[in-house]
C-alpha cells in the first residue's frame, strides 16, 4: 500500500535530498516547472529528467534516471499513469528510496511492483502541497 500517514510522509520529504522530476517540462503552465522551482527554493538538489530537452529550469535536463549522475531520494513522476511502471522499473534499476506519484497519477501495479522491490511509495499526492503542511 502506498504510504498515506503524515508522519511518515514528512519523514520522507526531511532525509531526502536529491529529486529527479521525471516528466520536466520548460513550459511555464506545467506543474512540473513550478514545483520543481518550488523543491529548489526548499533546498532540494533536483534533477530533471526528460529526453525532450537539453534544459529545464536552469539545469542540465537528463533523458532518464540512469542518467542521473547522483543517487537519487525521491523519483518524482508527472506522466500519465500507464506510463509509470516504465519509470519504476528504472528506478528500481538506480536503487532510489521513493517514488512519488504526483497527484492524479495513479497505478496500483506500478505501485506494488515498486514496493516489492524496497522502494517507498506515495501515490496521487502532490509533492508541494505535503512539503508545504508538513515542513515548517
Amino acid at each position: 500500500m502506498p504510504i498515506e500517514d503524515e508522519n511518515e510522509i514528512a519523514s520522507i520529504l526531511k532525509k531526502s535530498k536529491t529529486i529527479a522530476v521525471v516528466g520536466a517540462s520548460p513550459k511555464p503552465w506545467r506543474d512540473s516547472g513550478s514545483i520543481g522551482q518550488y523543491l529548489i527554493h526548499k533546498g532540494y538538489e533536483v534533477f530533471p529528467v526528460n529526453p525532450k530537452y537539453e534544459e529545464v529550469l536552469g539545469k542540465k535536463c537528463y533523458p532518464d534516471l540512469k542518467s542521473v549522475p547522483k543517487e537519487i531520494d525521491i523519483v518524482d513522476i508527472f506522466r500519465n499513469p500507464d506510463e509509470v511502471e516504465q519509470i519504476i522499473d528504472e528506478a528500481i534499476a538506480v536503487k532510489a528510496k521513493t517514488v512519488w506519484m504526483q497527484l492524479g497519477v495513479v497505478n496500483e501495479k506500478a505501485s506494488s511492483k515498486a514496493e516489492k522491490a524496497g522502494l517507498q511509495v506515495v501515490m496521487d499526492h502532490c509533492i508541494a502541497v505535503e512539503h508545504s503542511r508538513l515542513i515548517k
